[in-house]
C-alpha cells in the first residue's frame, strides 16, 4: 500500500536546509571546481595582464569675463547677476570636452588610431577610418562629469599605459582651451559690430530728420499730450452742452405747463363783496304788515274769522310775511373785481421762461458747434499722435540698436584683447599626472575573484543538479511516481555489493 503520510510530506515541500545545499554541492563538485576555476583564472589573468590606469583631471567654469553694462556713468557697476555659472553652461563645456572634433585631434595628437590590435585584419582602411574608429574607442573610455555642487567638472581616461593616460588627458586640455576660444569667440566680430554701428548711426539721424519734419507740417510738439488736453476740454464742453440740454427741457416743460394754467386762471377776480339789507323796502312791507293787522283785527270786530273780508285780510299778512321773509334771506350784494394775481404771475413767468428758452437754444446750438470742433481736433490730434508715436518708436528702435551696437563693439575689441592675452572662463584645475597605482590593486582584484569563482562556481551546481533527471532520495521517487520505495542503499554499497557477486562468481 502506498504510505499516505510519506505522499503527504510529498505533497507539502519544505524549504532546503543547509546539508540539503551542501548535498547538492558535493554531487555537483565537478561542476563547481570547474567553473569557479574558470572564473578565478580570468581574474588572475586580469589583474596580471590587464592592469587598469587612469589619469584624471579637474576642469573650472568661471565668470572670469562678465561684460559690464552700459550706463551713463563714468564707472559702469559691476553686472552681479551674471557671475554665477549655471547648469546649462556646465553641460556645454561637458558636450564640448566630448566633441567629436576634439577627440579626433587627441586620437592624431598621440597616434591612438596606431595602438588598434585589430588594424592588420583591415588593411585597407583609410587613416580618416582609424581615426575616427578610435575616437569612439577614445569617447568610450574617456569619463566626463560635472562635480555636485561645484563648477567643476571631472575627466578621467584609462589605459595600460600611466603616461599614455595623462598624455591624451594633457592633449585634450590644450586641444579644449582653442576650441572653447573658437566656439565662444568666432572670428569677424569686431568688424561686424563697428559696420552695423555706422548703419544704427545712419538709421538714427533719419529717423530724427523724419520726426522733425511731420513735426513742422502738421504743426504739432507733442500730439499726445495736445489731444489729451483736446479731450479734457472736450469732455468739459460736452457736459456744459449735456447740461445746457437738460435745462432747455426743464425750461419747455415749464412752458407747456404755463401755458395750460393761463387757460383755465381767468384774467380778472372778486377782490371785495359787501351784503347789506333793503332797509326802505323792509320798512314799507314792514308798515304794510302792520296796517294789515290793525284791519284785521278791526274786522275781526265786526265780522267772524270765516268772513271772506277777514280771509282776504289774512291772506294778503301772510303774502307780508312771506316777502319780508325773503328779502331778509336775500340781502342786497356789493362786488368789486381787479386783475387775478395768479394769471398775470403765470403770465410773467411764461414770457420769463419763453425768453430763457430762446437764450438756451441759442447756447445748445453754439455748444453743440464747439462739441463738433473739440471732436474734429480731437480725431486730427488723434491721428497725428499714432503717428508721430510711431516716428519716436522708430528713433527709440534705432537709438537703442546703436547703443546695443556700439556696446557689442567694445565688447568685441576687448574680448579680441583677452583673447590675445589667454584670458577665458575656462580653466584646468587640476593637471593631469602619470598614475603610479592601477584602478584595481592586485589583492583587491584576488578577493574578488574567489569571490565570483564562488558565486560562479555555486551557480553552475545548482543549474547542473536542477538539469539532472536522477533520482537522489527516496522522497523524490515517491513525489514523482506514487510509489512506496521498499528499501534503498548507497551509491558505495551498491558497488560493494556488485564487486562481492563478482568474486564470488
Amino acid at each position: 500500500m502506498i504510505d499516505d503520510s510519506s505522499i503527504r510530506r510529498e505533497m507539502q515541500p519544505n524549504s532546503p536546509t543547509m546539508r540539503e545545499l551542501a548535498m547538492v554541492l558535493f554531487r555537483q563538485r565537478r561542476v563547481f571546481a570547474g567553473a569557479a576555476g574558470i572564473v578565478l583564472a580570468a581574474v588572475m589573468f586580469y589583474a596580471i595582464a590587464g592592469a587598469k590606469y587612469q589619469a584624471q583631471m579637474e576642469v573650472l567654469v568661471r565668470r572670469g569675463r562678465a561684460d559690464a553694462p552700459v550706463t551713463d556713468q563714468e564707472n559702469a557697476p559691476v553686472d552681479l547677476t551674471r557671475l554665477a555659472v549655471t547648469e546649462e553652461e556646465l553641460n556645454s563645456e561637458v558636450e564640448l570636452l566630448r566633441d567629436d572634433e576634439v577627440l579626433r585631434k587627441v586620437v592624431e595628437d598621440n597616434n591612438l588610431e596606431n595602438h588598434d590590435w585589430l588594424r592588420f585584419l583591415r588593411p585597407g582602411e583609410s587613416h580618416a577610418a582609424r581615426v575616427e574608429r578610435a575616437a569612439r574607442r577614445m569617447a568610450k573610455k574617456l569619463e566626463i562629469e560635472p562635480i555636485k555642487k561645484t563648477n567643476l567638472i571631472a575627466v578621467s581616461y584609462g589605459s595600460a599605459d600611466p603616461s599614455m593616460a595623462a598624455a591624451v588627458l594633457r592633449s585634450l586640455a590644450n586641444i579644449y582651451l582653442l576650441k572653447h576660444t573658437e566656439v565662444h569667440r568666432p572670428a569677424g566680430e569686431l568688424p561686424f559690430f563697428a559696420q552695423q554701428a555706422g548703419e544704427s548711426r545712419d538709421e538714427l539721424a533719419k529717423s530724427q530728420q523724419d520726426l522733425l519734419q511731420f513735426m513742422a507740417r502738421r504743426g504739432v510738439v507733442a500730439a499726445a499730450e495736445e489731444r489729451d488736453l483736446t479731450l479734457q476740454r472736450l469732455s468739459e464742453v460736452d457736459a456744459g452742452y449735456r447740461q445746457t440740454r437738460v435745462q432747455l427741457a426743464e425750461v419747455g416743460s415749464r412752458v407747456q405747463e404755463l401755458q395750460a394754467l393761463l387757460k383755465v386762471l381767468p384774467p380778472r377776480t372778486t377782490t371785495q363783496v359787501r351784503s347789506a339789507d333793503n332797509s326802505d323796502l323792509l320798512k314799507a312791507l314792514k308798515a304794510g304788515l302792520l296796517e294789515l293787522e290793525l284791519k284785521r283785527t278791526h274786522l275781526l270786530m265786526q265780522f267772524e274769522p270765516t268772513h271772506r273780508l277777514v280771509q282776504e285780510v289774512e291772506q294778503q299778512i301772510k303774502q307780508t310775511k312771506a316777502t319780508i321773509a325773503v328779502e331778509t334771506l336775500n340781502p342786497v350784494r356789493d362786488e368789486t373785481t381787479d386783475r387775478n394775481s395768479h394769471y398775470e404771475w403765470a403770465k410773467a413767468e411764461l414770457e420769463r421762461s419763453q425768453v430763457e428758452m430762446k437764450g438756451l437754444e441759442a447756447r445748445a446750438a453754439a455748444a453743440g458747434s464747439e462739441v463738433a470742433a473739440y471732436q474734429s481736433m480731437a480725431r486730427q490730434l488723434g491721428e497725428d499722435a499714432i503717428v508721430q508715436d510711431d516716428l519716436v518708436s522708430t528713433i527709440k528702435i534705432a537709438q537703442d540698436s546703436h547703443i546695443l551696437y556700439v556696446k557689442k563693439q567694445e565688447g568685441a575689441r576687448m574680448d579680441d584683447a583677452l583673447d590675445q592675452r589667454g584670458i577665458v572662463n575656462v580653466a584646468i584645475a587640476e593637471r593631469p599626472i602619470a598614475p603610479a597605482l592601477p584602478v584595481w590593486s592586485p589583492w583587491a582584484l584576488v578577493m574578488i575573484g574567489f569571490a565570483a569563482a564562488g558565486v560562479a562556481g555555486a551557480g553552475a551546481a545548482f543549474a547542473a543538479d536542477h538539469l539532472d533527471p536522477a533520482f537522489r532520495t527516496p522522497d523524490e521517487v515517491l513525489g514523482y511516481l506514487h510509489t512506496p520505495v521498499l528499501a534503498s542503499l548507497p551509491k558505495r554499497s551498491i558497488k560493494g555489493l556488485l564487486t562481492g557477486w563478482r568474486d564470488v562468481s
